[in-house]
């Protein structure tokens, strides 16, 4: 099946969200078609020009945007005057309706990979009125056990590159929340000590990865890694803002409340995520939902079998 042919905006902007922000968004495919939303990882990795192709242009009206401090939005994370205290998921949640408004839509199917899939679900679980579908992939669900698993449990699976991730962080702050010791080295006023902790952390993300690809071209811009970085540990440090109980899951509690919106799951069997069993209880507990597993694959959205799963996805999403 395979991704559809490469397409450009015929609509972008940047939406004024408020506290100093700017968020680039944009809209390519068909102005008549059926709306949807492509909502991308990280947190702070930013939207690419792939991600359209994971919709039919002629059948879908598809809107991307960069999320705050990421990608073409502004100001960015990586500027050290950026204030991350107005990046939460709440101020996430509340860009995407002004965005949705803002376009004149009224439902919308809502892609998302990786932190996009957190990020989609506690939307739908929120504001479940305006999401016709959801379609996910390398899903998540922002759990703190999640992100303990990915900070120290894979140390035990990479211990040589656990080491070298430990190498930054003060030695009296190693047995606490080590993604909260990351965000507090990358908010340091010393530049080198910044630029440090960003290589560490992006490091770290490349050694755990147990599938191809093994690396990511993007970690070497320097204001790529350091935006990133700063975001997805302000993030993983602050319990994804999702507010008491995460230490046992709040969007995975809440997942009962996604009961009336079709949703299709598309995991890599080898995605580390998987081995606290979070997608297989979350499809247990979101009724209507459909899991599909690929096989030899982790976390990656472009893997071959997971492309042509979730263009099924949004073709069978289109037919309705």
């Amino acid at each position: 099946m395979g991704l559809y042919p490469e397409i450009e905006p015929y609509e972008h902007g940047r939406l004024d969200v408020g506290d100093g922000n700017r968020v680039y968004w944009e809209v390519c495919g068909n102005p008549e078609g059926k709306p949807a939303v492509i909502l991308h990882g990280g947190p702070g990795s930013g939207c690419t020009p792939g991600f359209r192709r994971y919709f039919d242009p002629a059948a879908y009206r598809i809107v991307l945007l960069d999320q705050r401090g990421a990608g073409r939005s502004t100001p960015h994370a990586s500027a050290y005057g950026t204030d991350m205290s107005v990046n939460t998921t709440a101020h996430l949640i509340a860009d995407l309706e002004l965005l949705r408004r803002h376009l004149g839509i009224g439902r919308w199917l809502v892609w998302g990979v990786s932190w996009g899939s957190v990020l989609g679900m506690r939307y739908a679980q929120t504001h479940p009125g305006v999401v016709s579908e959801l379609v996910l992939t390398g899903v998540a669900t922002g759990s703190n056990p999640e992100v303990t698993l990915l900070t120290k449990g894979l140390g035990r699976i990479f211990p040589e590159a656990f080491e070298c991730f430990l190498v930054e962080v003060p030695e009296g702050e190693r047995d606490g929340n080590l993604a909260a010791a990351y965000s507090r080295l990358i908010e340091s006023p010393d530049p080198e000590v910044r630029a440090r902790a960003a290589r560490a952390w992006t490091d770290w993300e490349t050694a755990t990865v147990p599938a191809p690809p093994r690396s990511v071209p993007r970690y070497e811009d320097p204001v790529f890694r350091l935006g990133f970085a700063r975001t997805v540990t302000h993030y993983f440090g602050g319990d994804h803002f999702l507010g008491e109980g995460n230490d046992e899951g709040v969007v995975l509690r809440d997942a009962p409340l996604l009961a009336r919106i079709p949703g299709t799951l598309v995991q890599g069997g080898l995605d580390f995520g998987n081995l606290l069993g979070i997608v297989w209880r979350l499809h247990r507990a979101w009724p209507g939902s459909e899991l599909i597993t690929v096989d030899d694959v982790g976390h990656n959205a472009g893997a071959v079998g997971v492309v042509d799963a979730l263009v099924a996805a949004t073709d069978l999403c289109a037919a309705r």
